[in-house]
């Protein structure tokens, strides 16, 4: 007599179910996980156009006000610009182009300078003498941190000048 026809339980007030006051946040959890997800594959793609063997430093961030021209030198040796391939033929009519649009000296750009680990250091030399023979003497060495992980940018060489190659 005492029952409803539901089956359920019954509060005092007749046969009504409480309404349920729990948050069900099973949706909310799925959908940062794939948000997770999403950018945990997508962030590594972020990092550079080219893919280069940076090597370990200890060295820290640099401050930069300016976006910095991005120049790196893959495995094999060839050199970017931007994202850009330039025959090393070319690299130094490409460098004073951009010095002279940008300027010299302080007034210059910030270069960040990627090279593969693998690379013989005569090749890094020549295009840092390239560098500075046309005026571009911001240059910073790209490495990666201590523990591997995300580059840094560091390994400025006496301040802000980039020293003169050797020439046998």
């Amino acid at each position: 007599m005492g029952m409803g026809s539901s089956g359920g339980p019954v509060s005092g007030r007749g046969a009504r179910r409480a309404p349920m006051a729990d948050i069900n946040v099973t949706p909310l959890v799925d959908v940062m996980l794939v948000l997770l997800i999403i950018f945990m594959v997508t962030a590594p793609l972020m990092l550079a156009g080219v893919p280069v063997d940076l090597p370990e430093s200890s060295a820290g961030a640099l401050d930069q006000d300016k976006k910095p021209i991005q120049l790196a030198i893959d495995g094999s040796g060839a050199v970017f610009i931007d994202d850009k391939e330039v025959m090393l033929t070319a690299l130094p009519d490409r460098l004073a182009q951009i010095a002279a649009r940008s300027g010299k000296g302080k007034d210059s750009p910030q270069i960040f300078l990627r090279a593969d680990r693998t690379l013989a250091y005569e090749r890094v030399m020549a295009v840092m003498g390239a560098l500075n023979h046309a005026g571009l003497n911001r240059v910073a060495l790209v490495t990666l941190g201590e523990d591997g992980g995300a580059p840094a940018s560091g390994g400025r060489i006496d301040g802000d000048e980039v020293p003169e190659p050797a020439v046998p």
